[in-house]
């Protein structure tokens, strides 16, 4: 895995399990300017399989080659973060394995990955000092319901139906919530929210 971190000012860091070979090969090489996932997810506020990724380049070919001699998984999933003050986090689990194996690694473990990506981003931020320094006002009841529904896995109509609202309303409830932490998106929000204890599940 790898989390690397560019702060609201454009200074970096990242830390992570490849070795230290890799590592300086891909700084030394000026691999972020072809890699793939860097360039994807940078447009993105979702998730990403690198699957979904275009490695149709001769430049991210040669990449993906260099990086799977050198111990990188050809499996491999990316959470795009985004801070309050524009800082930007990309958080990356990989491995070497079939397919199936990686579709059932996500199907399990997707939502505890994404909330991962968004607690270490949140410890980041607050050791860096960059934290909003606005107060944020507490969910309602409705739309904490919203967002718990939500971070259990329910789809916006099943969460809808349990909660006997259109779903118009429900997504009223869902933008209010994500204004009120600050968050970029509903994945963002409910991190958000399960990080500071504001939902359980």
């Amino acid at each position: 895995m790898v989390y690397h971190w560019v702060n609201s000012k454009g200074a970096s860091l990242g830390v992570g399990t490849y070795s230290d070979i890799w590592r300086n090969r891909y700084l030394d090489l000026g691999y972020v300017r072809v890699d793939p996932v860097v360039l994807g997810c940078s447009q993105q506020m979702h998730p990403a399989d690198w699957k979904t990724l275009d490695w149709s380049s001769k430049a991210a070919r040669a990449f993906l080659q260099d990086a799977l001699e050198h111990g990188v998984g050809n499996q491999g999933l990316s959470v795009p973060i985004r801070g309050p003050l524009g800082q930007y986090g990309l958080f990356t689990v990989n491995h070497r394995c079939s397919d199936d194996e990686w579709a059932d690694f996500i199907e399990t473990h997707r939502a505890d990955l994404i909330v991962l990506s968004h607690i270490l981003n949140t410890k980041v931020i607050a050791l860096e000092g960059e934290a909003k320094t606005q107060s944020r006002t507490a969910l309602s009841p409705r739309e904490t319901e919203s967002l718990t529904l939500l971070a259990i896995g329910y789809s916006r109509a099943q969460v809808a139906q349990t909660m006997q609202i259109s779903e118009h309303t429900l997504r009223a409830y869902i933008e209010s919530a994500r204004l009120k932490l600050g968050a970029s998106n509903t994945i963002h929000a409910i991190a958000s929210a399960l990080t500071q204890g504001i939902i359980l599940i």
